[in-house]
């Protein structure tokens, strides 16, 4: 039978929601920053009515967890913890960085995936995946926040061929590709999709990697955020 997940991401400048149900997809996608906290539960509603399901005829929920934007992160786990405790259902809880890659592998028959984004300060956020196919993602290394030439110890990254760049990250080229050698292919403007977030929860609910409600909490890679965000 096919499984029915809600996917909601909103870890960069995008606002996206996707649904699956009946072997089907629906999805909005929105550039529009600083406005999730308006866009998000209208387009989740949208869905949900044209797609017929109520939230208890869900298998699960899933959400970018991070690392990406505070707000953002923090706006998701508030309604994907909201959302799973009211109708009692486990959470997919899915890096962002490896959505971000399974886009560019998606969309570009790319293999292998450097996704960085902007962390401001001087810094990105990184995380490198081997693109299996559909739904399959393998991060190779460590995710990580750091300044762009210190890439290379911090992930474990070392230059090899046949590599994409993909994310906001991405305008520290000429640095981060003293770590990664040149690149194949590098798109700086990509951010994350629902359709790639849905696709990565689905393979986690078929192999049980799944968390509670109580257990939703943003990636921020900053220990520091982190931190803060608790008092």
């Amino acid at each position: 039978m096919p499984r029915k997940i809600l996917a909601i991401e909103t870890s960069s400048e995008a606002c996206s929601v996707a649904v699956s149900y009946a072997g089907d997809t629906l999805f909005r996608h929105i550039d529009q920053p600083r406005q999730h906290a308006q866009r998000v539960l209208p387009m989740v509603q949208e869905l949900m009515q044209e797609s017929g399901l109520s939230l208890a005829e869900l298998d699960a929920i899933a959400f970018g967890r991070g690392p990406g934007a505070f707000t953002g992160l923090r706006i998701a786990a508030g309604i994907v913890q909201g959302l799973a405790y009211g109708a009692d259902l486990p959470v997919a809880a899915v890096s962002s960085l490896a959505v971000l890659a399974h886009r560019a592998g998606r969309e570009w028959g790319a293999q292998h995936v450097h996704a960085a984004f902007d962390a401001r300060m001087g810094e990105v956020y990184w995380g490198s995946y081997e693109i299996g196919g559909p739904g399959q993602v393998t991060l190779v290394g460590r995710e990580c926040v750091c300044a762009p030439d210190d890439v290379a110890a911090a992930a474990g990254v070392k230059p090899a061929a046949g590599w994409s760049g993909a994310g906001s990250g991405w305008i520290y080229q000429k640095p981060l590709e003293l770590s990664t050698g040149a690149l194949q292919h590098c798109e700086p403007l990509l951010l994350p999709h629902s359709l790639d977030l849905l696709a990565l929860a689905d393979t986690a609910l078929v192999a049980g990697e799944l968390i509670t409600a109580e257990q939703v909490l943003p990636v921020y890679l900053r220990n520091n955020v982190a931190e803060k965000s608790k008092k």
